[in-house]
């Protein structure tokens, strides 16, 4: 099984990961956007994490073929038995579209993880890393980007629940069989 995990920076989706290795059935893998700007060098950052709206940015002719090797390793993950849980900050049509072309065939559960932005900005206060931008505006930018395009099969609101009671979440629509179909429809998006 895999669950996509898209939403804002700070908006909860990597405690949701977390949550899940610890309380759901399965081998609950972790990649996403943490996992692989650790392994992406210096001059290519910040890789899939490259915020909306900077095409000029250095980076950003590499975003595409970086989420491919993410798609494709999802893929792989999946296939040798493996549960993934994904979180990213997906906003681009084209980057959407190949991921849903390039995992089509498997389940994939696509989560919306929603936050008020000023919650995230809170957090991203309080986490105090320069990476995560403080100005509203960008904050703004990154919700509207990631949710304004899609639609999802489950929608979370971490402000209002625990990363527990998200992966509860998860889980019983898991485990309820339910057939999920947003993040194949994203295949007909235009690259």
């Amino acid at each position: 099984m895999i669950v996509v995990l898209n939403g804002a920076p700070r908006s909860g989706k990597s405690s949701i990961v977390v949550a899940m290795q610890q309380t759901l059935d399965g081998v609950w893998m972790n990649l996403g956007v943490d996992v692989s700007r650790r392994m992406t060098p210096p001059a290519a950052q910040p890789g899939i994490g490259l915020r909306p709206g900077e095409p000029a940015h250095a980076a950003a002719s590499l975003v595409p073929r970086l989420y491919a090797a993410l798609w494709e390793s999802i893929a792989a993950h999946e296939r040798l038995g493996l549960d993934v849980a994904v979180d990213v900050g997906l906003h681009d049509p084209g980057v959407a579209a190949d991921g849903a072309r390039r995992l089509a065939g498997l389940r994939v559960l696509f989560v919306g993880v929603r936050c008020p932005v000023d919650v995230v900005l809170a957090r991203r206060r309080a986490a105090g890393d320069e990476r995560y931008s403080t100005d509203r505006a960008v904050a703004l930018r990154w919700e509207d980007a990631v949710h304004g395009k899609w639609t999802y099969d489950l929608e979370l609101d971490s402000s209002v629940a625990s990363p527990d009671e998200c992966a509860a979440a998860i889980g019983e629509l898991l485990a309820a069989g339910v057939r999920p179909t947003a993040f194949g429809r994203l295949a007909t998006l235009p690259a």
